[in-house]
């Protein structure tokens, strides 16, 4: 608990100990006025119950904490805000509670099952994806920070029109070409031949055209198209020499996701395969029309009426018996917590489909299921970039690897031109850009609400001064520095009166756990990112305040080492939080 909680409770105390009033919470801010003081307690919501002027009642406080607790040094009031001085004990026992309590945990007992990612096998991870990536992961590592049990998984789009068209393509203009011939990353290559379907596909259109039909009846026509829907049907029905195609072009983009994976740096706990979940669902069907929950209308289709839920009429099973792709998802949330003992989902994906998931989780509700109130769509804002929107039919979309290869050459120019990493060998220099440029990438899209769309600027990322990634990794490598050369060792240290600089650097590491609390509730890394960044300029004002390696005293040398070392160990904590890695030198 930090001190902040310890005076609001406190607060709660004499509250009822002087005027009788039960369950009041007041406002405790740090303080950053001129007025002396190290919190400052907002006394309004008192006034209107007590019929008092602000000022007596944060007068008739500020003696009640002084005389009923051992919390205050000193008070003052001013219009009304009541400014206390700690007693410089609190901040030490505060502090010291902190080092000897940090990694502790206190569970949850409870798991949480967080998906992101989800691919089409149809083409490599773009700039989008790495949202997607970066956000699911933060928030999963987040909640089991939290104390929360975490099961990470991915859903990866692998069957439908789109794949059959990369696989038809390939059939018709590969000669028998692979990732291996060709020395391409394997999700790459499938990648190339989806574009090539599109190209030959307008190619076909455009000469439909021409000869006089309609350009919507030509896109029907076109050979390419209805070849394309003949081996979906192929598929489906099992035909052999298409399944053996199939298998075989997603097992070269499934190893190609994997290095994309491993350089981004995260991972899943379970994968599921839409080729295998888009049977499911269908059976939800006749549950929820003998519940009356669904209708069926005179051509055999299947909906859900939820005009009176503020939404609209759903078709969930074609006259043809086919299902939809909410179809799918209905019986996918249904298997997961078949086979999972969890206690919420969360779904990572763009704000484009905020609708759909707002009518999947009303239908499950509808259902019956009591878990459908515990389904959290984590909707998110695209990506953009300077020159627009990107499009992967026409294969202008920001590739993955290729703008992580480009934050690592950027990593590299900067750290090179400021010579931050002389010294070191090559090999610790080639590590070192590519954590540097990692963190660049991670710490430019997580610190941005989820909610909010972004402009990703590569350039502005690589910053070593600023509100960015190498400038967290800068601070955490000279805090490393320092410890080594004073031959640290963490001694507990009583009795030291701290500064301004030490108790303002207690206050802030004292706020990690309650931002990672606050941050799994809201489920925003946004949270912790400008938490660490928070951390680092106060540390900076406290170094750059206090000598350390000349400090003669050695109590407060004691307690000035310890607080950086403590400072280091959040700052990595919370960066791994991020997905992020430290560099011991920079």
């Amino acid at each position: 608990m930090n001190i902040k909680n310890i005076i609001e409770e406190k607060l709660l105390e004499v509250i009822l100990n002087v005027y009788q009033l039960k369950d009041i919470t007041l406002e405790v801010q740090e303080n950053k006025t001129e007025f002396e003081g190290d919190f400052t307690i907002v006394t309004f919501p008192l006034v209107k119950q007590l019929k008092k002027n602000p000022e007596s009642i944060g007068v008739e406080l500020g003696q009640a904490l002084t005389e009923q607790t051992e919390l205050l040094e000193s008070f003052n009031v001013v219009k009304g805000f009541l400014n206390v001085k700690v007693k410089n004990q609190f901040f030490t026992d505060n502090f010291n509670a902190l080092a000897e309590n940090f990694d502790t945990i206190e569970k949850k007992n409870s798991t949480v099952m967080v998906e992101y990612s989800s691919p089409n096998t149809n083409k490599p991870l773009h700039l989008g994806h790495i949202r997607n990536n970066l956000l699911g992961f933060s928030v999963a590592q987040i909640l089991e920070e939290a104390g929360y049990d975490v099961i990470k998984t991915q859903i990866i789009n692998d069957r439908g029109i789109h794949i059959c068209k990369s696989m038809l393509a390939w059939e018709k203009f590969g000669n028998g070409e692979t990732p291996e011939t060709t020395g391409t990353k394997g999700d790459k290559f499938v990648g190339n031949y989806y574009v090539k379907f599109d190209q030959e596909y307008k190619k076909e259109i455009a000469e439909l055209v021409a000869q006089g039909v309609a350009e919507e009846q030509a896109k029907k026509d076109a050979p390419l198209m209805k070849e394309a829907q003949k081996m979906l049907l192929d598929w489906e029905n099992g035909d052999e020499k298409v399944r053996n195609l199939w298998n075989e072009m997603n097992s070269w983009v499934y190893k190609g996701f994997d290095e994309t994976y491993k350089r981004l740096g995260v991972d899943f706990d379970q994968v599921q395969y839409e080729s295998n979940t888009y049977i499911l669902g269908k059976d939800l069907i006749q549950e929820g029309l003998d519940k009356g929950v669904l209708y069926q209308k005179e051509d055999g289709s299947v909906w859900c009426d939820l005009t009176d839920e503020g939404l609209d009429q759903k078709l969930l099973l074609r006259s043809d018996g086919t299902s939809v792709y909410m179809t799918q998802d209905l019986g996918t949330a249904v298997e997961r917590f078949k086979q999972n003992d969890i206690q919420k989902l969360i779904y990572t994906v763009g704000n484009e489909q905020d609708y759909h998931f707002q009518v999947l989780f009303k239908i499950l509700g509808k259902l019956g299921y009591s878990w459908a109130d515990q389904l959290y769509h984590l909707s998110y804002g695209m990506v953009e970039l300077p020159n627009g929107k990107m499009k992967s039919r026409e294969g202008t979309v920001v590739d993955a690897d290729e703008l992580m290869q480009e934050m690592y050459e950027e990593a590299k120019l900067k750290s090179t031109e400021q010579g931050r990493l002389e010294g070191l060998s090559d090999e610790e220099k080639e590590k070192s850009y590519e954590k540097i440029g990692q963190a660049a990438l991670k710490y430019f899209m997580l610190k941005v609400d989820p909610k909010k769309k972004m402009l990703f600027n590569p350039e502005e990322s690589i910053d070593f001064n600023g509100n960015t990634g190498p400038f967290i990794q800068y601070t955490y490598a000279r805090i490393q520095s320092l410890l080594a050369k004073a031959n640290f060792e963490y001694k507990k240290v009583d009795g030291v009166s701290l500064n301004e600089y030490e108790k303002a650097l207690v206050m802030q590491l004292a706020n990690y756990k309650v931002v990672v609390q606050r941050a799994a509730e809201v489920l925003s890394p946004a949270l912790v990112a400008n938490y660490v960044y928070d951390l680092v300029k106060t540390y900076n004002s406290f170094y750059q305040s206090n000598p350390i390696m000349n400090q003669e005293d050695e109590n407060i040398k004691q307690i000035r080492l310890n607080l950086s070392d403590l400072t280091a160990k959040t700052i990595k904590k919370s960066l791994r939080l991020l997905g992020i890695t430290t560099v011991n030198r920079m």
